[in-house]
């Protein structure tokens, strides 16, 4: 990517956009369930650039719409929520989910014309403690994405979201970028503090990981592999999954059933979507080393700001770039903390925000160790562009059970082992919580799930 076109094909994500069109092929999980009570007051939602509303009706079906009410303009989340609809204050003009205008007081009965009338609206489907939205113009809908954490009941899944101050290219780009965590985020870490068969073992000691990456059905992936010792050798997987998926390894392959959505809201601030199931297996944070410290400092969350009704007010955590992401000069001076940021998400969210809302990629000198990043960023220019030019429908819209397909995590096997091979091998012995569920048709039904509200704890690469 040496261009300005490039650049902005790839970050650029409003109406008409080539990427912005790409992102309307594809279902957006954009609201939790728990955020839209029945009745309840309408939501300012931005979605790719579009100001929007959603709200849920008397029934609980949720609608998502241009947030301008068709009559006057006037905006539609000054509403009132009720008795199946929502009805627009300035002349009292009423909406259904669908869009459709079924009430028209300020009109004299004879001069009626609401079947003339009709909002914006965009399909919206809930699943699992979910709230995807469909904004493209398909009669036809698509299926849900099979994201396999996404197919997991509700009771047995966390759900957490995070807004990001900067385009979702370079948010998710952290995710797939595996040789910043041996210094962002363990760059103070001792090799003789780490315990044996401890996560960290091997990136302790080997900072600069190799690298094989491939292009896949479902996106891209890589293999990072280390020595291991004794005949062995560690590897780590991640992927990015269309159009904005990532898995990333920090978790046993076999249970690391887990998925972050980097929804565009606009061209330069992305809300992540993390998906997880509830296994056994501990968060990476939780694994004391030797001295009984924890990477990144204290099992503290990164802590959230009151949820206001902004356009970009939910989700949003208290440090930000205002205050330097809570940096502490001290602790990163005498390494007790390699970054000086507490909490490794922030830490991630510091250096992404960083870079500004659109990074300048001329500016940018990549090196072997960003092979995933320049696949990833050409891999979603060329769908992105043959869509725009030959109508080539983008992967995983029409076979989205290619996204099961997708396994990442951490393990250990014997060197020699193809790396293709060693990921096939994982892949068959991986549990599997969502494959009933995938196949079932009550894998789409609605279902409310536990959420947390105040704290986020997003895991790490």
């Amino acid at each position: 990517m040496r261009t300005s076109t490039d650049t902005d094909d790839l970050a650029r994500v409003g109406p008409g956009t080539v990427m912005g069109n790409l992102m309307r092929q594809y279902w957006l999980p954009a609201i939790m369930s728990r955020e839209l009570a029945a009745d309840g007051a309408p939501m300012r939602l931005m979605l790719l650039g579009e100001k929007l509303i959603a709200f849920r009706d008397s029934q609980g079906r949720v609608g998502v719409m241009d947030h301008r009410c068709p009559h006057r303009c006037a905006s539609m989340f000054l509403g009132r929520n009720e008795e199946s609809g929502i009805r627009c204050i300035y002349h009292g003009w009423k909406f259904d989910v669908e869009g459709n205008c079924i009430d028209m007081p300020s009109v004299p009965p004879e001069q009626d014309f609401k079947d003339k009338v009709k909002a914006k609206a965009y399909r919206v489907r809930e699943a699992n403690g979910l709230i995807w939205v469909y904004m493209g113009d398909r009669e036809q809908l698509p299926e849900l994405p099979m994201i396999e954490p996404s197919l997991v009941p509700g009771d047995e899944l966390d759900i957490s979201m995070v807004l990001r101050d900067c385009n979702f290219v370079q948010s998710l780009e952290g995710d797939i970028d595996t040789a910043h965590f041996g210094f962002l985020h363990a760059g103070n870490l001792d090799p003789e503090n780490v315990p044996s068969g401890h996560p960290l073992d091997h990136t302790a000691t080997e900072r600069a990981p190799r690298y094989h990456v491939r292009e896949t059905d479902w996106g891209t992936s890589y293999g990072a592999f280390r020595n291991a010792g004794e005949g062995k050798t560690y590897w780590r997987f991640a992927n990015f999954m269309f159009p904005f998926w990532t898995q990333t390894p920090q978790g046993e392959f076999d249970k690391n059933v887990h998925a972050r959505a980097w929804v565009p809201l606009d061209d330069t601030h992305t809300m992540m979507v993390f998906l997880r199931w509830r296994s056994d297996m501990p968060n990476l944070r939780q694994r004391p080393l030797k001295d009984g410290s924890f990477l990144g400092g204290s099992l503290k969350a990164a802590e959230y700001q009151p949820i206001s009704t902004e356009w970009l007010g939910r989700w949003r955590l208290k440090a930000n770039e205002s205050n330097d992401w809570t940096l502490d000069r001290e602790a990163q001076q005498n390494n007790s903390i390699y970054s000086g940021i507490e909490n490794i998400h922030l830490q991630d969210q510091a250096v992404t925000e960083s870079m500004g809302g659109i990074t300048d990629h001329d500016f940018e000198h990549l090196g072997p160790s960003d092979q995933m990043i320049a696949r990833t960023r050409r891999r979603l220019l060329k769908a992105a562009r043959a869509l725009a030019e030959k109508k080539t429908v983008p992967p995983g819209v029409d076979n989205p059970e290619v996204f099961l397909k997708s396994r990442s995590g951490y393990f250990v096997v014997d060197e020699g082992i193809d790396w293709l091979q060693a990921y096939e091998d994982q892949v068959d012995k991986a549990v599997r919580p969502a494959q009933k569920a995938a196949l079932a048709p009550s894998a789409v039904s609605s279902s409310a799930t536990a959420m947390r509200a105040e704290t986020v704890d997003a895991g790490a690469k």
